[in-house]
């Protein structure tokens, strides 16, 4: 990245404080946080097998300032709306919104600017974008996604709080009850899995205003906590979810997929391949983040999520990342008492602990016990036999995909899956609990 593409990346971060001064008039974004970690020997999430990469990192002093930048920025536009809350309160910013990706921003009347910018941001249509490619990614991700999703959507949701800087905001905003950890699993499940259904992602599609919807949910986290210096350290923290942060959510299957093709010695996606990744770029677009950490090469993907880990200073605080990992543990995630529902929990259950201690504790059962996952053989003979169910069914969707009559059955059957599943979450609610940690002159209105 040239000299003067930083700084103009660095205007834009300034300009947060002008365009959303509720939220970032008082932040310093030159003052470097501790989250930050850009000196040789600091400990970062960057580890294992992907740790070498890191020196590589170091050397390139653009790209740690390329992500240094990104590390102390919001989503403008989302941050700005967000800041009307106090003029406009909370509900009607929720309905504003919701009456606008469902009818157009003309709809509403006497839209602030805000709302306008806002989806006005959304509906702009980036030039790399290939609807038809990402169908066919969505298309493709469906048997995963009705198949094996449901057993892994406790485990992966584990991996957005493993990190204390990262972790914080969802403490701060109540989330560390087994029934707000709950809600928050089933609400993320449901963007996701939204977002695979057939015409989700597009204009008035319901993948779009899930996503209008995740962005002001962030966007009103980063508002309330900046109100409350005495849980946000600045100086700790920095940004509260910065954009960087909300890489590995959006691209982490795109990303193991592109550092396997560079194991491979290859450097170009296949059609499937490049759908996987369309869908993936697309879907994060929508949630706000910048094109410049949307790389559409397996090297370029590979080197940005580094970049990101590489930098992010390591830190497990049991009190904040304990807490949110055992109330998400404890969660029931049940849509009902139905002997189904119980069956499927206890299966569940046991491959969310063998996925944690797999994806995150490196096969240490012990390790993992110490912080409240106690991984038992007869959980480990329960995750098998949801591994052979879970590969059976996969594999004949696999098989049916490639019979012409059959495909277009078996996706059907796989999109009423999903649906099945999205009305298993219940109703999204993608907002903060604001009563929680709202300034205590500040009236709370009705939610």
């Amino acid at each position: 990245m040239t000299r003067a593409a930083l700084d103009e990346l660095w205007r834009k971060v300034e300009a947060q404080r002008d365009r959303a001064p509720a939220i970032y008039g008082k932040i310093d974004f030159h003052a470097l946080p501790e989250r930050f970690a850009a000196t040789a020997g600091d400990v970062t999430a960057l580890s294992g097998k992907y740790a070498p990469a890191r020196e590589a990192l170091l050397a390139d002093a653009e790209r740690v300032e390329f992500i240094r930048a990104y590390t102390m920025m919001g989503d403008a536009v989302a941050d700005a709306y967000a800041g009307l809350m106090r003029e406009y309160g909370f509900r009607k910013l929720i309905d504003m919104l919701t009456r606008a990706c469902d009818h157009g921003v003309h709809s509403v009347e006497d839209a602030p600017r805000e709302l306008i910018d806002f989806i006005a941001d959304m509906e702009r249509i980036p030039d790399w974008l290939d609807m038809e490619l990402v169908e066919e990614g969505a298309r493709n991700d469906r048997n995963s996604a009705a198949n094996f999703g449901p057993f892994i959507i406790r485990g992966a949701f584990i991996a957005t709080f493993m990190n204390k800087y990262a972790a914080l905001p969802m403490a701060i905003t109540n989330t560390l009850s087994s029934e707000t950890a709950a809600r928050r699993v089933k609400d993320t499940a449901t963007f996701f899995t939204t977002s695979l259904l057939p015409g989700a992602l597009e204009r008035y599609g319901p993948g779009f205003k899930s996503a209008a919807m995740v962005r002001l949910m962030h966007s009103m986290v980063r508002a309330n906590v900046l109100r409350r210096p005495g849980d946000w350290d600045l100086g700790v923290y920095g940004v509260p979810i910065p954009q960087v942060d909300q890489m590995p959510a959006g691209l982490i299957s795109v990303f193991l997929l592109s550092y396997k093709m560079i194991e491979q010695g290859r450097d170009q996606f296949t059609r499937k391949e490049r759908a996987m990744v369309e869908l993936a770029r697309y879907r994060c677009f929508l949630l706000g983040l910048p094109e410049e950490l949307l790389a559409d090469t397996p090297q370029g993907i590979v080197d940005l999520m580094n970049a990101r880990s590489g930098t992010l200073r390591s830190g497990y605080d049991d009190n904040t990342c304990g807490v949110l990992l055992r109330a998400t543990m404890a969660a029931d995630l049940r849509p009902d008492d139905s002997l189904r529902a119980r069956t499927h929990e206890v299966f569940e259950r046991a491959f969310a602990k063998l996925f944690f201690v797999k994806s995150f504790m490196g096969g240490d059962k012990a390790k993992a016990a110490s912080i409240g996952v106690d991984l038992t053989a007869g959980d480990v003979a329960l995750a098998a036999i949801a591994g052979v169910f879970i590969y059976a069914r996969m594999r004949l969707y696999a098989l049916a995909a490639h019979i012409p009559g059959v495909r277009e059955i078996a996706d059907r059957r796989l999109v009423g899956k999903l649906k099945a599943q999205l009305a298993s979450y219940g109703h999204a609610e993608f907002t903060t609990n604001s009563a929680h940690y709202r300034p205590a002159n500040t009236p709370v209105p009705a939610e």
